[in-house]
Parts: structure tokens; sequence; C-alpha cells
């Protein structure tokens, strides 16, 4: 179940998930990235996106820090631990990690 909101228009909208302060990453990955890490793991592609202003917290929620991982790391572990459970399947695991700013985007794993 989301919530909805209203522009000042009084446009409507309807939001997937709402946060607040006392949300962790942890929170947020459960309720916006496990379910496309398990649907990745069972052969589908998935992104996960993060947008807003400036000094939002995007890059926090993205990567995390010491004593809370972020949404990068708590995927890649769940991916990992999927693939060790799984047997008799192989995989395939590629990945690419950008960012786009000022509309220039900026591949973050590669050496250049």
């Amino acid at each position: 179940p989301g919530s909805s909101a209203a522009t000042t228009d009084g446009a409507g909208y309807a939001l997937d998930n709402v946060f607040d302060e006392t949300s962790t990453t942890k929170d947020v990955y459960a309720k916006t990235t496990k379910g496309i890490i398990d649907s990745v793991v069972g052969g589908f592609n998935g992104t996960v996106f993060a947008y807003g202003q400036t000094s939002s917290g995007k890059t926090h929620t993205m990567q995390g820090c010491e004593g809370e991982p972020g949404i990068i790391p708590l995927a890649v572990k769940d991916v990992f631990e999927a693939i060790e459970a799984s047997e008799g399947r192989e995989f395939l695991v590629r990945v690419s990690y950008l960012e786009i700013y000022n509309e220039q985007m900026m591949d973050l794993l590669s050496k250049e």
C-alpha cells in the first residue's frame, strides 16, 4: 500500500513508499530493492535508481557507511548469497555503477 500526494496545482500522484528520518537503509532496501534482487537472481535484469537534489543523501543511501551498509553492499551480499545457495545453476554477473550529473554520465567503475 502506497501513499498519495498532490502538487500545488492539485494534480495527484501515488508514491510506492515514504520514509522518514527514523527509517534505516535496511528499511529502504527491504521495501525498494530486495524484490529487484530476487528477480535478478531469477534471471531478470534489474535497476536501482537514486534521484534527488544535491546533498539529499543519495550517495549515503546507496553506499552506506561503517556500521550501516548502503543499498549497494546489501544488494551485492544478497546476490552472492543467493548464488552460493543455488545448486546446479551457473551465473554470469554484470554490474554497472553510473552517475548522471549536469547531464553528464560517468561510469564509476571505470579506471579512466
